[in-house]
């Protein structure tokens, strides 16, 4: 990440560590009922810095000082001494965008407002003025190729749009998006070749129904070589869709990413 921002962490650190990267919420938009976007703004080379997967430190909702930890040279997260009430949370920042000659620039993170964890809860409380802090930023993991299959639930839905807004304008394959309902469905451009489809899950819970690795099921391989599947969904579906990349697709490792974003009945993990 770039130079230091924001207050200090409490407490003795390392001598080599950085304090995190703290970014104010600037306005909040509700882009569907259950997905609610935070507009978040820092200097230019913080926003550079932050994505497209990003380590979120959440603080208590309502916290207008947070205690901070520091980040060492090999990049460990250094707590901070006592109670803190920061959560560590993985998100995709949809958006990152520095106006050209600004000294400030603008990250989008959606955050889904189902369950009761750390996240979703400071989520639904964010106003102008909150703040977040990012400890760290990675890659999506993805990979070019000719032949695409991208599928998630709303969790995913920042990082496959990133994906197929970033894809060569030839690319042909499917995404297949799990949601809700109707209401949930977001506008997501894509290459003419790629097929968008949303599965909806009506009356069930998130992560209670297979619509999406029975969707990746009744997919027919696409018999070429230059594939790339991305997935990322609760982590029993992530799983049921791994094996069936590995086993009937014959897809190997370097062919496809399959992360478990959050576990029925657990709050968003650190990798979810």
């Amino acid at each position: 990440m770039s130079a230091p921002a924001g207050p200090a962490p409490a407490g003795p650190q390392p001598a080599d560590s950085r304090v995190v990267d703290v970014l104010t919420v600037r306005s909040v938009t509700q882009v569907t009922p259950a997905v609610r976007r935070v507009t978040l703004t820092a200097p230019a080379d913080v926003v550079a810095a932050a994505g497209p997967s990003l380590a979120l430190l959440v603080p208590r909702v309502g916290d207008p000082d947070p205690r901070w930890p520091a980040i060492a040279r090999d990049g460990r997260i250094v707590w901070p001494q006592g109670s803190h009430g920061i959560s560590l949370r993985s998100y995709t920042a949809r958006r990152q965008h520095v106006p050209a000659g600004s000294a400030e620039g603008e990250v989008d993170v959606d955050f889904v407002l189902h369950g009761d964890g750390p996240a979703a809860a400071w989520a639904a409380a964010a106003a102008p003025g909150a703040v977040l802090g990012v400890a760290s930023a990675a890659p999506l993991g993805e990979a070019p190729a000719g032949w695409l299959l991208l599928a998630g639930d709303e969790t995913a839905l920042p990082a496959i749009s990133r994906i197929l807004a970033d894809a060569a304008p030839g690319t042909v394959g499917v995404a297949l998006l799990e949601v809700a309902g109707p209401a949930e469905e977001q506008p997501l451009p894509a290459p003419a070749g790629v097929e968008v489809r949303w599965l909806h899950r009506g009356g069930l819970a998130p992560g209670a129904g297979t619509a999406l690795a029975d969707a990746v099921a009744a997919l027919d391989p696409p018999g070429r070589d230059d594939v790339f599947a991305w997935v990322a969904a609760e982590s029993g579906a992530v799983r049921a869709v791994r094996a069936d990349l590995r086993a009937r697709w014959g897809l190997r490792r370097a062919q496809h990413h399959a992360v478990g974003y959050w576990r029925r009945g657990r709050a968003m993990a650190p990798a979810g």
